[in-house]
């Protein structure tokens, strides 16, 4: 199944430390991404049919005041340009623990109004566009608590982002409540105390910006023109802020196969590990990217692929398989996002990686745009 969208740079962390104030989210549901064998779930998809500290997150720049006025449209049109694809497999596990959700349209609002508009005042700023939803959940323990993300995440993010009001230029801070709140409501969601818990990294894509929320080791990173940007940093108890914070609530960070929260989970922040409070938080960091037509795509995924490939190797495949998939995509092919998660896939379990691995893939490029090219080329 293919879904596509069809018709710079500030990225700066907010580091929502345990005294920040927790806020939640909304969305249309995802797809049930079942799993079987080691290879389980594969999809990808075409939207166009739908209307300080060790963990801080290198900064790109925000096109400056001249760039700004001089863009006659947002940097993603009407953001219905995009294509992506995923797969989500059990790999080496007994048991599969991961979930993926990619709503396309999650919410549909002008640009300006989502915020970070680069062309305020033009017409694609004013027109009502689809904003989207993509998101990994990685369990630990069981696949209850990522199941339960899947399906409710981006609706509590939603509803959490209209409750919110908007004070002038402020949106970044609206989002970051929105997320820190939907992060802590889909926390308190989880019924059973007893569950143990799951990463959560989801990202926000509207046609000007990529806002990204993080709690655990799961990741996202951007893929810029020859650049791998992270957008998120894992979230590991050794990590020098996540380790003063945790001795500081009087828990302890035992080194038995890696880090861990007293011996137990190698993650820092999680939803639904209540049995673990103060130490293990659903208290996100939060990202903004402003998005750039040197964008190549977006990668999300679960830390079966991180434990065996580098941001940077990760960047290097995409780029490869995205620009050698778009010079030669015939209109009914799979969608190049697709080729680059299954690469990846493939690349992950041939390294052996023992846990599940579950990847998105958002290709940024503009379908039309790639179309345009590939005539282009042919005819020369």
């Amino acid at each position: 199944m293919d879904t596509v969208v069809e018709d710079d740079d500030q990225l700066e962390r907010v580091d929502s430390l345990p005294d920040l104030d927790l806020a939640s989210f909304t969305s249309s549901l995802s797809p049930v991404l079942g799993t079987e064998d080691s290879r389980s779930t594969t999809s990808s998809g075409d939207i166009s049919t739908f209307s300080g500290s060790s963990g801080e997150v290198p900064a790109s720049l925000l096109a400056d005041d001249e760039t700004v006025r001089a863009r006659q449209k947002c940097v993603g049109r009407n953001n219905k340009g995009v294509s992506w694809g995923f797969t989500s497999v059990m790999g080496r596990r007994r048991e599969m623990e991961d979930a993926v959700a990619v709503v396309p349209g999650f919410m549909s609002r002008t640009c300006e109004h989502v915020g970070g508009c680069t062309a305020p005042g033009s017409r694609t700023s004013g027109e009502i566009s689809p904003v989207h939803f993509f998101g990994v959940y990685d369990g630990h323990g069981g696949s209850q608590v990522a199941e339960f993300c899947k399906e409710r995440m981006h609706k509590v993010i939603s509803e959490e982002w209209d409750r919110e009001s908007l004070n002038g230029y402020e949106w970044q801070r609206k989002w970051e409540a929105a997320f820190s709140s939907g992060f802590r409501r889909t926390d308190n969601e989880v019924l059973a105390p007893d569950l143990v818990g799951s990463t959560a990294v989801v990202v926000v894509l509207s046609g000007c910006q990529i806002i990204t929320s993080n709690c655990g080791d799961s990741r996202a990173v951007l893929c810029r023109g020859a650049q791998t940007i992270p957008l998120t940093v894992d979230q590991k108890p050794d990590r020098q802020d996540e380790l003063l914070r945790i001795e500081g609530e009087g828990g302890k960070v035992i080194n038995w196969n890696g880090a861990r929260v007293f011996g137990v989970l190698a993650m820092s922040r999680a939803i639904g590990d209540r049995y673990l409070r103060p130490w293990i938080i659903p208290v996100p960091e939060i990202s903004f990217a402003t998005r750039s037509d040197e964008d190549e795509c977006l990668i999300l995924a679960s830390d079966g692929l991180w434990d065996v490939m580098t941001n940077e190797e990760v960047g290097e495949v995409a780029r490869r398989v995205l620009r050698r998939r778009r010079r030669s995509m015939m209109a009914d092919e799979i969608s190049p996002a697709q080729v680059v998660a299954d690469n990846l896939t493939d690349i992950a379990y041939g390294r052996t990686s023992s846990d599940n691995i579950s990847i998105v893939v958002v290709d940024l490029k503009p379908k039309k745009n790639r179309q345009q090219r590939h005539r282009e080329e042919t005819i020369l």
